[in-house]
C-alpha cells in the first residue's frame, strides 16, 4: 500500500518534497487525512472493489525512482483490464445473440405444437449447450399436454418469487417438480415465465446446466426474455390465440 512518505513528486532540484502526501487537516465530516490513509492501508483491495474512483483520483506525476510507486501506471493497467472485460462481455453477447437467433429460427420453422415443444427441449439444448431443457405448463389436468411437463397452479409464481419474468441461479437447487429425475445435471438454471392465455395460461422454460456459472444473477436477461416471447407467439398460434 502507498505511504503518504512514499508519494513524492521532484522538484527543479531533484530534491523530494511531500506535495503528493494525504493532507493531515480535519474534512468538514470529521475524518482527517490520517484516517482515509490508515483506512486504505488496512483494505488493500478497496480500489479493486470501486474501481470507478480510479477515473476520479488525480494521481501524481510518473516517477519511478526508489520505492515511489507509480499510480499513473497502476491506473493505465487497472483501465487496460477493464477494456479488455468489456470486450470480452462484448463478444459473449453477440455469440449469445446469434446462438438465441439460431433457435428462434428453429421455433418458426415447426409444422406443429409437438414439434414446437420438442424443437424447444431438445433443439434449444444442443443450440445453447444445456443439459436440461424443460418446457413447463401450469394446468388442472394430470396427463402432459404436448410433450409439456404439467405443474401444480401457481407454482411458476412461487419459483419466480411472484411477479418476475426471469430467475438466473448459480449452484442452483434444481426443484423436483421441474426437472423430475434430470435434477441431479443441474447445477445453474434459468426459469422464464410464460404468459399463453386461455386455460393453460401460465408456463415455464427451464434452462439446466452442469456448469455452475453458466447462469447467474449478473447475466442480462433480454435475450432469454426474447426467447421466450417468441416461444408464446409460436404456442398461442397453435393454439388460435393469437388476437
Amino acid at each position: 500500500m502507498v505511504r503518504r512518505k512514499q508519494i513524492v513528486t521532484r522538484n527543479q532540484a531533484g530534491n523530494h518534497e511531500n506535495k503528493g502526501s494525504v493532507p493531515a487537516e480535519t474534512g468538514a465530516d470529521g475524518i482527517t487525512g490520517a484516517q482515509v490513509a490508515d483506512y486504505l492501508r488496512a483494505h488493500p483491495g478497496f480500489l479493486y472493489t470501486y474501481s470507478d474512483l480510479l477515473r476520479t483520483l488525480t494521481p501524481p506525476p510518473r516517477y519511478e525512482g526508489g520505492n515511489v510507486v507509480d499510480m499513473q501506471a497502476f491506473i493505465i493497467e487497472r483501465l487496460r483490464t477493464d477494456h479488455d472485460d468489456l470486450l470480452a462481455t462484448s463478444r459473449g453477447n453477440m455469440a449469445g445473440q446469434s446462438l438465441v437467433h439460431e433457435a428462434v429460427l428453429s421455433f418458426l420453422s415447426a409444422h406443429s405444437l409437438e414439434h414446437l415443444v420438442h424443437l424447444v427441449t431438445t433443439d434449444l439444448a444442443v443450440i445453447l449447450g444445456l443439459d436440461v431443457v424443460v418446457f413447463c405448463v401450469e394446468s388442472v389436468e394430470a396427463e402432459s399436454v404436448a410433450g409439456m411437463r404439467v405443474l401444480p397452479l401457481g407454482t411458476v409464481n412461487r419459483l419466480l418469487d411472484g411477479g418476475h419474468e426471469v430467475r438466473l441461479d448459480s449452484e442452483a437447487e434444481a426443484d423436483p417438480a421441474v426437472y423430475g429425475g434430470m435434477g441431479s445435471l443441474v447445477r445453474s438454471q434459468a426459469l422464464i415465465r410464460f404468459e399463453f392465455g386461455g386455460r393453460e395460461s401460465t408456463g415455464l422454460l427451464a434452462l439446466g446446466s452442469r456448469e455452475e456459472d453458466k447462469f447467474h444473477a449478473r447475466q442480462g436477461k433480454e435475450l432469454l426474455t426474447f426467447l421466450a416471447r417468441v416461444t408464446e407467439y409460436c404456442v398461442c398460434s397453435w393454439l388460435g390465440r393469437l388476437q
